[in-house]
C-alpha cells in the first residue's frame, strides 16, 4: 500500500495556535519544542515525569508541525518543509514519543488529528525502510525485518480504525467570535481529512488483506522503542541491530492477533450495513477477540474497549442468528431476536408479557422490536399488523406500570377499538399485575383503566373494562361515581337515569346499548339500503334526531332549511345523512359510492319534493362533472360525453323561482367549460342575462374570448382589455379618507374588493381551471398588473402574450399591491403543478423568485427551463428560452451566491462574451464553488489565459497548471475551423448545464 505523503505538509499558524492554547502561565514554565534540540537526553526525562507538561501528544504535534513548516526563497515564494538534519530530528523526537507511548493506537487517536497521524505513522514507515513504493499488500510480511512488519500492521489498523472512526456522528463545534479567525485553518484541516479518508477507504480492501495476512504469522513481534530509534539516528544503525530479529519492543503473536482480530471486526461490523454477509465475518473476528482476551492473564499491549466488544458480540449475533455455544443461558435479547428470525410472533408476544412482571428487557428495546414490526408492515409485509397491535398494548401497560406517558400509537388505537382488542388489554392487564403490587403501581393501573373508560367510545367496550375485576378492585367508589357521571354526560345513547346503580361496572348490556352499536353502523355504512334500515330501527327505539348523530356530516347551508323543513322524521334524518354521506365520499373522491347515495336520495325525494328533485339533479352534476375532471387530472385525455356538456348547459341556463342553488356548481360548470374549450358556447350562446348576473359566467366569456383571438394580437386586444379591467377591479379597493376622533387628521381607510368577485373567490375559481391556453393568459395578465404596480424597469417580470395588455394603469392607487404579488405567485405555481415542464411558465417562476431575490430557487427554475428544452441538456438549449436576458440573470443569481467560477462559464453563453464580468468574478478568492473543477467547461481562450495568469501571480502553481491543462485541449486551438470551435463550445456548454442541473436540482 503507498503511502499518503501528499497531505504531510502543515500550517505554521496551526502550531503556534496549539502551543497558545497549551501554555499554562503558572510556575515552572511549559517547556518548549526546541528545547528537545538542544538537550538529547531531556525528551526521555521530560516523558517519566508524572504529569509532563506539555503532554506526550501535543509534544508530537509541535514537532511534527515545526518541521513541517514550509519555507520562503529569495523570491518570496513558498517552499515546501526543507529536509535538513533539524526537521529530521524533529520528526524522530515525534516518533520517540509515540514510543514512549508504546504506539497505543487508542491515545494516539484521542490525542492526534487525522493529518496528524497520518504523518507520523508515514514517518514510522519511513524510517522502519517500507519500500517506497510498493503496495503494502504486495508485500510478504514473513520475509521483512520484524519493525519493519510491524510497522505497515500499524499503519494499516490505524487506516480501518480511521474509516470507522469517521462513520460516527460528531457533534460540530460553533466558534464563538474569538475563534472566527481560525476558521480559515479549521477549513484546511477539515479539507485535508477528509482527502486522506478518501485515500484510505479507496485502500480500505488492502489494508484488510495486509491484516488478515498477519494473522497467519505466529511468531512474536517487535516495534521500534526510543532506543531503536536512537539507534538509527546514529552510526549503530549500519550493523544492523536494529533489524535483528530482537530488536525493539516485543509483543506476543496472541496479543497482536487479539487486537487485530477487534480491529478487523470493526470494519466488517461498519461494512455490514450494506453487505449483510460482512456481519458474519465480524463475528468471527469478534468471537476470535473474545477467546484470546479469556487466553490471555494480563495484556499489556492490548488497548480495546471490553464494554464496546460486547455491543459488537450481541449485535453480531442478533444480525446473524447465531448461538455461542460457550453460553450458559440465552439472554432476554438473543431469545427475542430468536423468535423474531424464527417467525414466532405469538412467542415475542408472551416473552412481553412476562417481561412486564421481570421487567429485564429496556423500555427502549422494546421499543426498537415495535418500530421493526411497524417497519415491515410499512414494507408490504402482510399479516403482522395484529403483533404490531398486540406488542403496542403490551408496551402501554409497561408504560403504566412504570408511571410513564403512554404512547401516540396507542392512544390512536383506542380510536379504533374492536372487542377482541379491548379483551387483550385486560387480559394484558391481568398478566401484568401482581398480587403484591407497590401503591404506585395500583395507582398506576387504576388510572390506566379510568383512561380506557373515558378514551372508549362503544358503550358495550366500556362496559367490558368496568366489569374486570382489576377495575373493581383499584377504583375507588368516588372514583366509580365521577367516571358514571362523566359517561352519562358523554352520550345521550346510555340511559342510566332510570334507576341508582350502586356502581359503575353494574350498567347492564340493555336496549341503549343496542342503539349505540346501531348508531355506530349507521355512521359506517355507505350503502343506502343498509343505512335506511339501520334508520328505521333506531326510530323503532327512540324518537330523536339521528342526523345528528355524527358532528361531522354536514350539508351545504343553502339546502339546510328545505331538508329539514321535511316533516316526516324519519325521511328528513335519511335525506340529510344520504346527501352528507355523498358530499363526503366526493371530497374523497370515492364517486362510486358517492353516485350510488346521491342516486337513492334523488328517488326518494322525487315522490314528494320537485325543489329537493332539483337540488338532487344539480348535486349529481356537481359529481359528474368532477369525476370527470379527476379522470382528466390523472392524465386521462377523453372529452366528456356530450350528454354531460348539455346538462352543464342546461343548468347554466335554468331559471326556476325559490330554488336554493349552490355558487360553486356554477362556478366548476364555467371551469368544466373553459377545460374542454367550449369557447363558442361562453363567446356566442350563453344569454346575456346570465352574463350579466353571473360573475363566474363573465370571467369565463371573457376568457374564452380572449384565448380564442389570441392568434391575432390586434385582434385579441379589445376583449384582452375588458379581461383586465375586469381583473384590475377583483385586486383593488376603494380607499376612503376619515378624520381622527380630534377632528386634525386624515386616516386611509381601506373597504372590500370592488370587482365583480372578491380575490379570494378568484383564486378558488382559477384553481379549477387546467387548460394551458386559459392559464397561460391569466399568467400574462397578472405578470403585466404586477410589473406595472412594482413599478421596477430592470427586474420585471417575463411571460407570452404581454403585448395583449394595456401598458399604464388609469388608478394605480386602489390596486392592492401586496394581493397582485401574491396572486402571480399563486397563479404560477398551481400552473406547475399541472405541467412541471411549461418552458414559459418556469422562466416566469424563475423571474419572480429572482425579483424577490431568491437567488438560489431562481437558478433552479431557470436551469429547469433550459433541461426541459434541451432534453436534459442532451441538445443545444433554443436561444429563445436561454435569451441573453436570461442568461444574466443566471449570472447575478450565481454571483449573488458567491459562485464566481460559474459566473465566468456563463459568461461565455452570451451573444457576446462579457469579459469584464468574467474576469471581474475570477478575480474573487472566496469562492463557493467547485472552483478549478469547472475550468474543463471553459471554452473561450481569453479566459483561460485570464486564470493562468492570476494563479500564476498568486503563486498558485496546481490551479495553474489545470488552467494550461484546459487551455492546451486540441480542440480549442485558435487554428481550427470555425465549426470545430463550435462543436468544441457546444459539448462544454451542455455538460457544464448538467453539472449544475446536477448541483441545484
Amino acid at each position: 500500500m503507498s503511502s499518503i505523503k501528499k497531505y504531510r505538509k502543515m500550517s505554521s499558524e496551526a502550531a503556534d495556535r496549539v502551543a497558545a492554547v497549551n501554555s499554562r502561565p503558572s510556575s515552572p514554565l511549559q517547556t518548549s519544542w526546541f528545547e528537545f534540540l538542544l538537550d538529547g537526553t531531556l525528551l526521555e526525562k521530560h516523558l517519566q515525569k508524572q504529569n509532563p507538561d506539555p503532554p506526550s501528544v501535543q509534544l508530537i504535534v509541535q514537532f511534527l508541525e515545526q518541521a513541517s513548516k514550509p519555507s520562503v526563497n529569495e523570491q518570496n515564494q513558498v517552499q515546501p518543509p526543507v529536509d535538513n538534519r533539524r526537521n529530521r530530528t524533529l520528526k524522530l523526537l515525534a516518533l520517540k514519543v509515540a514510543a514512549h507511548m508504546k504506539w497505543d493506537l487508542d491515545a494516539l487517536e484521542k490525542g492526534l488529528t487525522i493529518p496528524v497521524l497520518n504523518m507520523l505513522l508515514n514517518e514510522l514507515l519511513c524510517v522502519s525502510k517500507v519500500p517506497p513504493g510498493v503496495k503494502h499488500v504486495d508485500l510478504d510480511l514473513s520475509t521483512l525485518p520484524p519493525t519493519t512488519a510491524m510497522a505497515v500492521i500499524i499503519y494499516n489498523r490505524w487506516a480501518i480504525r480511521t474509516i470507522v472512526l469517521s462513520s460516527f456522528p460528531e457533534k460540530q463545534t460553533k466558534p464563538g467570535p474569538h475563534q472566527m479567525n481560525m476558521l480559515n485553518i479549521v477549513q484546511q484541516e477539515k479539507e485535508m481529512t477528509d482527502n486522506i479518508l478518501t485515500v484510505l477507504k479507496e485502500q480500505s480492501a488492502d489494508s484488510i488483506s495486509v491484516l488478515e495476512r498477519a494473522l497467519c504469522l505466529k511468531k512474536d513481534f517487535y516495534v521500534h522503542t526510543m532506543r531503536t530509534l536512537e539507534l538509527l539516528a546514529s552510526d549503530a544503525a549500519a550493523n544492523g541491530e536494529t533489524e535483528s530479529s530482537t530488536a525493539g519492543l516485543c509483543i506476543s503473536a496472541d496479543e497482536l492477533h487479539c487486537q487485530v482480530h477487534y480491529d478487523l471486526g470493526g470494519i466488517f461490523f461498519q461494512q455490514g450495513s450494506t453487505d449483510q454477509p460482512a456481519y458474519v465475518k465480524a463475528r468471527d473476528h469478534f468471537r476470535q477477540t473474545k477467546e484470546l482476551l479469556k487466553k490471555l492473564d494480563s495484556p499489556v499491549h492490548v488497548h480495546l474497549d471490553e464494554k464496546r466488544l460486547v455491543g459488537y458480540w450481541n449485535a453480531c449475533r442478533a444480525l446473524t442468528g447465531d448461538s455461542d455455544p460457550s453460553d450458559s443461558q440465552t439472554t432476554p435479547y438473543n431469545q427475542i431476536n430468536s423468535f423474531i428470525r424464527a417467525r414466532n410472533y405469538q412467542a415475542v408476544i408472551e416473552a412481553f408479557i412476562k417481561d412486564n412482571v421481570t421487567h429485564s428487557l429496556p423500555t427502549h428495546f422494546r421499543r426498537s422490536v415495535l418500530r421493526e414490526f411497524m417497519y415491515k408492515v410499512q414494507q408490504g409485509e402482510s399479516g403482522l399488523d395484529e403483533v404490531c397491535e398486540k406488542l403496542c398494548i403490551c408496551n402501554a401497560v409497561r408504560d403504566t406500570l412504570e408511571g410513564e406517558v403512554l404512547s401516540v400509537r396507542f392512544h390512536q388505537l383506542l380510536l379504533r377499538p374492536s372487542k377482541h382488542m379491548v379483551e387483550f388489554i385486560l387480559e394484558v392487564c391481568t398478566r401484568s399485575f401482581e398480587k403484591e403490587a407497590s401503591e404506585t403501581s395500583r395507582v398506576n393501573m387504576g388510572n390506566f383503566f379510568r383512561t380506557l373508560c373515558e378514551r372508549l367510545e362503544d358503550q358495550a367496550l366500556v362496559f367490558l373494562v368496568s366489569s374486570h375485576k382489576l377495575f373493581v378492585e383499584l377504583l375507588s367508589e368516588e372514583q366509580k361515581k365521577v367516571l358514571l357521571e362523566l359517561m352519562r354526560r358523554k352520550s345521550a345513547t346510555v340511559n342510566l337515569s332510570a334507576k341508582q346503580l350502586p356502581s359503575f361496572y353494574d350498567i347492564p348490556a340493555s336496549a341503549s346499548v343496542n342503539v349505540g352499536q346501531l348508531e355506530q353502523e349507521l355512521i359506517l355504512s355507505l350503502e343506502p339500503r343498509r343505512i335506511r334500515t339501520k334508520l328505521i330501527e333506531l326510530h323503532g327505539l327512540a324518537e330523536r334526531p339521528f342526523w345528528k348523530v355524527n358532528s361531522k356530516w354536514e350539508v351545504p347551508s343553502d339546502y339546510i332549511n328545505v331538508i329539514l323543513g321535511i316533516k316526516d322524521n324519519l325521511t328528513k334524518d335519511l335525506v340529510y345523512i344520504l346527501m352528507a354521506k355523498g358530499l363526503h365520499c366526493i371530497s374523497i373522491k370515492d364517486f362510486a359510492h358517492a353516485r350510488q347515495l346521491f342516486s337513492a336520495s334523488l328517488e326518494l325525494v322525487t315522490e314528494f319534493s320537485p325543489k329537493l328533485r332539483q337540488v338532487m339533479l344539480n348535486e349529481m352534476l356537481l359529481l359528474d362533472v368532477r369525476a370527470h375532471e379527476s379522470q382528466a387530472t390523472e392524465g386521462s385525455r377523453e372529452r366528456p360525453p356530450s350528454d354531460l356538456v348539455s346538462r352543464v348547459r342546461g343548468y347554466l341556463e335554468m331559471r326556476i323561482h325559490d330554488l336554493p342553488l349552490r355558487q360553486v356548481v356554477g362556478e366548476e360548470c364555467v371551469a368544466f367549460m373553459l377545460n374542454w374549450r367550449e369557447n363558442d358556447y361562453l363567446t356566442k350562446q350563453v344569454p346575456s342575462s346570465l352574463v350579466m348576473n353571473n360573475p363566474y359566467i363573465k370571467v369565463g366569456q371573457l376568457l374564452a374570448s380572449t384565448c380564442k383571438e389570441l392568434p391575432v394580437p390586434k385582434e385579441s386586444r379589445r376583449t384582452a382589455k375588458e379581461l383586465w379591467e375586469v381583473v384590475v377591479q377583483i385586486c383593488s379597493v376603494s380607499v376612503q379618507h376619515k378624520r381622527t376622533s380630534d377632528g386634525r387628521g386624515l386616516i386611509r381607510h381601506r373597504e372590500s374588493s370592488m370587482g365583480i368577485l372578491q380575490r379570494s373567490k378568484f383564486i378558488t375559481f382559477i384553481k379549477k381551471l387546467r387548460e394551458p391556453l386559459v392559464l397561460t393568459t391569466l399568467i400574462s395578465l397578472f405578470v403585466r398588473l404586477h410589473s406595472i404596480v412594482r413599478d421596477d424597469i430592470v427586474n420585471e417580470v417575463t411571460a407570452e402574450h404581454l403585448s395583449i395588455w394595456p401598458q399604464t394603469l388609469a388608478n394605480i392607487q386602489a390596486v392592492d399591491v401586496e394581493a397582485v404579488a401574491v396572486t402571480v405567485k399563486e397563479l404560477v405555481s398551481y400552473a406547475l403543478t399541472l405541467n412541471p415542464n411549461n418552458q414559459s411558465w418556469l422562466i416566469t417562476q424563475a423571474d419572480i423568485y429572482f425579483v424577490t431575490n431568491q437567488y438560489s430557487a431562481a437558478l433552479n427554475f431557470y436551469l429547469q427551463a433550459g433541461a426541459v428544452s434541451s432534453d436534459y441538456f442532451t441538445k443545444a438549449v433554443p436561444p429563445d428560452v436561454y435569451t441573453d436576458q436570461v442568461l444574466k440573470r443566471m449570472i447575478k443569481c450565481c454571483s449573488m451566491m458567491n459562485c464566481h467560477t460559474q459566473v465566468a462559464v456563463l459568461c461565455q453563453f452570451l451573444r457576446e462574451v462579457d469579459y469584464m464580468t468574467a474576469f471581474k468574478a475570477l478575480q474573487e478568492q472566496n469562492s463557493h464553488d467547485a472552483m478549478d473543477s469547472y475550468y474543463d467547461y471553459i471554452w473561450d481562450v481569453t479566459i483561460l489565459e485570464y486564470l493562468t495568469h492570476i494563479h500564476h501571480k498568486r503563486g498558485e502553481a496546481e490551479k495553474r497548471q489545470i488552467a494550461v491543462k484546459a487551455i492546451g485541449q486540441s480542440e480549442l486551438n485558435t487554428s481550427n475551423s470555425e465549426e470545430v470551435l463550435q462543436l468544441a463550445a457546444q459539448k462544454r456548454k451542455k455538460r457544464f448545464l448538467q453539472a449544475m442541473a446536477k448541483l441545484y436540482f
